[in-house]
């Protein structure tokens, strides 16, 4: 059996490059639910076809409090331009001898392509293998999903198969491309 840890406490600061200009990972706070819950709704559409079904309540300041408050996942704001533009989450940490998480990341429509998701994911594995003392990182992108399969691969994380009708996107079962990362 697993050993399975509550929220992670204290996972730091880090920094993202983007050109001559950085982007913050810092750990996610209940009053960042308005600014998020603003950053969802206008990239709704954007995020659609990548996401499960969201209610209302998702997008609301309210709904992205108790979603924040609630979870046990280590999960980081990507600051830039001192706004919030995205977000990463190491989810399901799993310890004894496994040490493992799953990663997941986004960043908004605006500001996608210019490696800031890039920037922010190796800060997290940085996060991971650091702070959190896991070995390995898990990471899933829909089959079509180039953009999002190339921030992972620039993070040396690599494909380790097909999962067929792994994960409902958009009210479907879709399939995903699954990628790792060890500490070594």
């Amino acid at each position: 059996m697993q050993e399975v840890r509550s929220k992670p406490e204290g996972c730091g600061t880090a920094a993202a490059g983007y050109g001559d200009r950085v982007a913050i990972l810092r750990p996610v706070v209940p009053d960042d639910s308005r600014e998020i819950a603003s950053l969802l709704r206008e990239n709704r559409d954007f995020m659609a076809p990548f996401e499960p079904l969201r209610d209302e309540r998702f997008f609301t300041s309210e709904g992205q409090r108790e979603r924040i408050e609630e979870s046990s996942s280590a999960s980081f704001a990507i600051i830039f331009d001192s706004a919030i533009v995205g977000g990463v989450t190491i989810s399901d940490l799993l310890y004894g001898p496994f040490r493992s998480a799953k990663l997941g990341y986004w960043v908004a429509k605006r500001l996608s392509g210019r490696g800031l998701a890039t920037g922010a994911v190796s800060e997290a594995v940085e996060i991971a293998f650091g702070e959190l003392d896991l070995h390995r990182l898990e990471a899933g992108t829909l089959v079509d999903n180039v953009a999002s399969q190339r921030v992972l691969e620039k993070n040396r994380f690599e494909r380790i198969g097909l999962a067929r009708r792994y994960l409902q996107i958009a009210g479907e079962w879709q399939d995903h491309f699954l990628y790792q990362r060890t500490a070594d």
